[in-house]
C-alpha cells in the first residue's frame, strides 16, 4: 500500500510535524509513505516538493492580495483566513499517480485551491483529510473561536472588515459545499474535540470523520537531567523555569495576555516565586515579552528543528499552555514525553491530554486567576516526580508511533 501525505510546508508549523510524525510512524510499521509539499527545506528522499517555479510565489501573493482587495483592501487578519482559489494541479504528477490512497493535510496558502481538491477526489484514488484546524468546514477562518456561524453556512462573518450576508465567507463556504458533494472524503480529527465539531458541520454532513492523534517518537522525546541542558542553553540552574512556546510568541490567540495576567497573579499571591520563577519564551517575536511579564524572561527565538525543542522541554519544570484554541498541541505531547507537566486551559483538545492533578491542571477557560492557581498548584506539588512520570506515561499510552499507525493503515485498507 502506498500512501501520499499531502501538506504546504515539509517543516513549518504543527501540521507538517505531524504529517511527518505520520509518514514516519507509517514507514516504521510497514506501509510505504511518502510526502508531497510545495515547500521542501530537508533532504529527506521521501518528501517531494512540487517543481520550483516562479508561479508559486505568485499564486500565494495572488491569492492574498485578491482577500485583501475583497475585504476593502484592508490587511486585518489577512493571514488569518483562507479562500482556497489558488493553487496547483497535483494529479498529473508521478507522485500522485502511484498513490494507492491520498492523505491531505494542511494545503492553504496557495498550495491547493478548492478546485485542485475536487480533482483529487474526483480522480476515483480514496482520499483522507486530516484537520489540524477548523477551516475544513468553515467558510474561511482557521480557528472559529466563540463564532458559531459555520453552523448555518457562514456570511457576516467577523473577520472580515465589511462582513455582509453574502460575503467571501459565505461564497467559500458554498464553493466548499459543492465540492464535499463531489464525492467522499474520510475526515480524520487529531482531537475527539475538533472530532465533534466535525461531526456538527453541515458542511460536512454524510462524510465519514474518525478521530485518530498524532504521533510522536518517545525513544526521542524523553527526559533528561536538566542541569546540563540549562548550562548549554545559558539559563539559571537555579530557578524554577516555565516553558511558554508559540509559533508566534506574541499571537493573542496563544493567550499570551492570560499568561501576563497569571504570573502577575502568582506573583502577587507569592512575592518570593517573583525570585525564583523565570519563563522561557519560545516562538517569533519571543524577545518582545521581555520585560512585560512578572518574572524574568529569557528568549529564546524560534526553534524551528526537533532537537532544540527537546532542549527546552528537558531544561523546563512546566509548560505552560494558555492558548485559547486548540486541536491536539504537539506541544503538549512532546513536553510530557519529557517528563513535563503542563497547565493549560480547558478548551479544544486539551480535556483529552491533561489530567487535572495527574500530570498537571486544566483552568477554567480564559481565566486568568485559575490559570495562577493551575501553575502554584504544580509548583506545590508535594511529589513533583510524580507527576514528570505520570506525564510520560500519559506519552507512552496515547501517542506511540505504533499505535498511530496502526490506526491509519486499518482506515486506508477500509477505504481502498
Amino acid at each position: 500500500m502506498r500512501v501520499l501525505l499531502v501538506n504546504t510546508s515539509e517543516h513549518a508549523g504543527g501540521a507538517a510535524i505531524a504529517a511527518r510524525r505520520i509518514m514516519e510512524a507509517l514507514t516504521k510499521n510497514g506501509v510505504e509513505a511518502t510526502m508531497l509539499v510545495r515547500d521542501a527545506t530537508g533532504s529527506d528522499p521521501r518528501v517531494e516538493a512540487l517543481p520550483r517555479s516562479p508561479m508559486l510565489r505568485a499564486k500565494f501573493v495572488a491569492e492574498r492580495l485578491e482577500i485583501a482587495v475583497r475585504n476593502g483592501f484592508s490587511r486585518r487578519r489577512l493571514f488569518e483566513i483562507d479562500t482556497a482559489t489558488r493553487g496547483t494541479d497535483i494529479t498529473r504528477l508521478d507522485c500522485f499517480k502511484r498513490a494507492d490512497v491520498v492523505h491531505l493535510h494542511w494545503v492553504n496558502q496557495g498550495f491547493l485551491s478548492l478546485r485542485d481538491v475536487g480533482k483529487i477526489v474526483r480522480s476515483g484514488k480514496p482520499v483522507v483529510w486530516t484537520l489540524h484546524d477548523m477551516w475544513a468546514f468553515t467558510g474561511i477562518c482557521h480557528t472559529a473561536l466563540d463564532c458559531r456561524r459555520w453552523l448555518t453556512g457562514c456570511g457576516d462573518c467577523p473577520v472580515l472588515n465589511r462582513p455582509s450576508a453574502a460575503d467571501l465567507s459565505r461564497r467559500t463556504f458554498e464553493r466548499k459545499a459543492r465540492l464535499y458533494a463531489s464525492g467522499p472524503i474520510h475526515f480524520v480529527a487529531c482531537s475527539r474535540w475538533l472530532a465533534s465539531l466535525a461531526q456538527e458541520a453541515p458542511l460536512l454532513k454524510g462524510q465519514a470523520v474518525t478521530s485518530i492523534p498524532n504521533p510522536i517518537d518517545t525513544d526521542f522525546f524523553s527526559p533528561s537531567p536538566a542541569r546540563e541542558v540549562r548550562r548549554s542553553l545559558r539559563l539559571p540552574e537555579d530557578r524554577t523555569l516555565l516553558l511558554f512556546a508559540a509559533y508566534k510568541a506574541t499571537d493573542k490567540k496563544k493567550g499570551v495576555d492570560y499568561l501576563r495576567e497569571a504570573l502577575a497573579e502568582v506573583v502577587r499571591r507569592r512575592p518570593e516565586l517573583g525570585e525564583r520563577l523565570g519563563l522561557i519564551v519560545a516562538g517569533r517575536e519571543a524577545e518582545q515579552l521581555a520585560g512585560t511579564m512578572a518574572v524574568d524572561v529569557f528568549p529564546q527565538g524560534y526553534v524551528g528543528d526537533e532537537a532544540g525543542m527537546r532542549r527546552l522541554y528537558r531544561a523546563a519544570d512546566v509548560l505552560l499552555m494558555p492558548t485559547l484554541a486548540d486541536n491536539l498541541p504537539n506541544t503538549i505531547v512532546e513536553a510530557m514525553a519529557c517528563g513535563v507537566p503542563c497547565v493549560g486551559f480547558d478548551v479544544g483538545g486539551l480535556p483529552q491530554m491533561i489530567d487535572p492533578g495527574e500530570n498537571g491542571y486544566l483552568a477554567a477557560y480564559r481565566d486568568a486567576r485559575d490559570f495562577a492557581e493551575g501553575i502554584l498548584s504544580v509548583l506545590d506539588e508535594e511529589r513533583p516526580e510524580r507527576l514528570r512520570e505520570n506525564a510520560r506515561r500519559k506519552a507512552l499510552s496515547a501517542y506511540s508511533q505504533t499505535a498511530v499507525a496502526h490506526a491509519y493503515a486499518s482506515l486506508y485498507q477500509s477505504i481502498i
